[in-house]
């Protein structure tokens, strides 16, 4: 057996260890889930520093995108060898943004609002779509992934209700991610950027693929940091309102520009 087939084989023994613990937490839960915020937005866009702004809600739990697990598996920096050999890794390391994805949706939170960066919903429709576009999925392994997702939306509460979407130009995302100098991130393209782009395009805008049920709020994330502190302040009674609960698709990618 190579080396590569044991790592893929070691990795499903793990995924259905873990997703079977997450089923059991999901099943012997008796509290319903917070109101749940997802911020999407490709690499670069902001969403890091537009949850940061929320920490001064004491009724908002922000739940941060889980990089840091994947750049240290048991040592292992997945993050960084998927994009070093997308065609070796790109099934492992979608593997496990599944588990951590579907972890962080599960997590408790103890506040009546959950906020969290990204979700399991862009890792398949932007992320793992884009794999399989360039070819670095093959079928049998998208097809996997696709079931896995399939089943987990069919059997475990990881809903969301308000999507808020920081829609960034791919050549501003290039220049913050630059700046910000994440190694993991060094050989990410304007090419990779645009790509991105074009699928959450698809995903989270009128006239795209209706895959999510939620309100879509479209930001203009290109804005310097002092313009979009003030649009943050204005957003915020949107998302903070415990009556969300009432807004309905009709308002969906509303844009907040």
């Amino acid at each position: 057996m190579n080396c590569q087939k044991y790592h893929m084989m070691r990795s499903n023994f793990i995924l259905l260890r873990s997703f079977s613990q997450i089923c059991r937490r999901d099943m012997s839960s008796l509290r319903s889930r917070p109101y749940t915020v997802v911020v999407e937005g490709n690499i670069g866009s902001g969403k890091t520093t537009f949850m940061d702004h929320f920490k001064q809600y004491e009724d908002v739990a922000l739940f941060s995108e889980p990089v840091d697990k994947w750049t240290n598996v048991e040592s292992h920096n997945l993050l960084g060898i998927m994009y070093k050999d997308p065609k070796k890794w790109a099934m492992t390391f979608q593997s496990y943004v599944q588990l951590t994805m579907v972890n962080m949706h599960k997590q408790r939170c103890p506040e009546p609002i959950k906020m969290m960066e990204r979700s399991l919903y862009s890792a398949r429709f932007c992320f793992v779509e884009n794999l399989y576009e360039n070819g670095y999925l093959d079928g049998p392994e998208y097809v996997v992934l696709d079931e896995w997702f399939k089943w987990i939306c069919s059997n475990l509460d990881i809903g969301v209700d308000m999507i808020v979407y920081l829609r960034t130009h791919p050549e501003v995302a290039l220049e913050r991610m630059k700046l910000r100098g994440r190694e993991e991130e060094s050989c990410v393209s304007l090419s990779y950027l645009r790509q991105l782009h074009n699928l959450h395009e698809k995903w989270l805008c009128p006239g795209g693929v209706p895959i999510t049920s939620p309100p879509v709020y479209v930001v203009d994330a290109n804005r310097s940091f002092s313009e979009m502190e003030k649009e943050m302040k204005r957003i915020s009674p949107l998302i903070c309102n415990r009556n969300n609960g009432s807004l309905t698709n009709d308002k969906a990618a509303q844009n907040l520009s």
